[in-house]
């Protein structure tokens, strides 16, 4: 981990790939034991604070989001010290309250993804970490918090479905989301999530309704020229948050349980751990194999 640790990591999304307002700004490139990251991580001072972004398809949008290397993006922020992550996606609405232009903070993951890699364990060493609330609880309040601070009308909770892609859903998909009660639907909160918390990471979700999918018979259908043109609207919202943000995080405590996900999830007999395996994850589990 490096000597002066930036605490706080956005990760940018569909749209966002830059962040406005930082100073004193330097670029890490970064290798990892998982890969490279979607990019170099942009580090610098937003409203007196040290913080660390991340574009997850790369600047110009050239990573889809079955290709996005989540473990190394993840690990990488982990890396620089980051303990708190608060991602910007964009997202269709599966539900008719929750219309293009509001932001959702979602409090659950209904992850539909077939081909992605979701864990930093294997190899010899195995955990089972608990994601029953796969949201940190406390950063996600101060997200919602922050946008509504912002002037954006924002929803508290509700179950974010993470398809594959890079394809939209069909209709009869969008319908079938709908009666197993998702309220929104993207393709890259999983694993990001999942890897956060077995990272020890607090991390929560700034979702940008864009579109209500294409189940909607009296509304325009998902496309990128509906996404992006919601997003650039959103713009200005998604800043001024984000601004409130990393001032407020600097200050607040960490009194969720995200720091010991691991404290009761690593299975595996101590003595028959690979060498190899605890040097690659010494990061991530160091504090418990040492």
């Amino acid at each position: 981990m490096m000597k002066n640790p930036v605490r706080i990591g956005i990760i940018g999304g569909s749209g966002l790939y830059q962040m406005k307002g930082l100073t004193d700004v330097e670029e890490r490139k970064i290798n990892t034991p998982f890969g490279d990251p979607s990019d170099p991580i942009i580090i610098g001072t937003l409203e007196g604070s040290r913080v660390a972004f991340l574009a997850r398809h790369g600047r110009g949008h050239r990573i889809s989001p079955t290709e996005v290397n989540y473990r190394a993006n993840v690990f990488a922020l982990k890396s620089l010290g980051v303990e708190q992550i608060v991602a910007i996606s964009a997202c269709g609405s599966l539900q008719e309250h929750l219309p293009p232009g509001e932001i959702v903070v979602p409090d659950q993951i209904f992850d539909f993804t077939k081909k992605r890699e979701v864990s930093f364990f294997g190899d010899g060493l195995v955990a089972h970490v608990g994601v029953a609330d796969p949201f940190c609880p406390r950063l996600s309040a101060l997200v919602a918090d922050a946008v509504e601070e912002a002037g954006g009308q924002v929803h508290r909770g509700g179950t974010f479905i993470t398809i594959e892609g890079p394809r939209f859903s069909t209709k009869g998909e969008s319908h079938t989301y709908r009666a197993w009660g998702m309220d929104i639907i993207g393709m890259t909160t999983s694993p990001e999530a999942f890897l956060a918390r077995e990272a020890e990471m607090c991390y929560a979700v700034m979702a940008h309704v864009t579109d209500y999918d294409v189940w909607h018979e009296t509304e325009e259908a998902v496309s990128v020229e509906a996404i992006i043109r919601t997003l650039q609207a959103n713009t200005a919202l998604c800043e001024n948050a984000v601004r409130s943000l990393a001032s407020t995080l600097a200050a607040a405590e960490r009194t969720c349980e995200c720091d010991s996900a691991l404290a009761s999830a690593l299975i595996t007999q101590r003595d028959v751990i690979p060498s190899e395996c605890k040097e690659t994850l010494a990061l991530i589990t160091g504090k418990y194999l040492d």
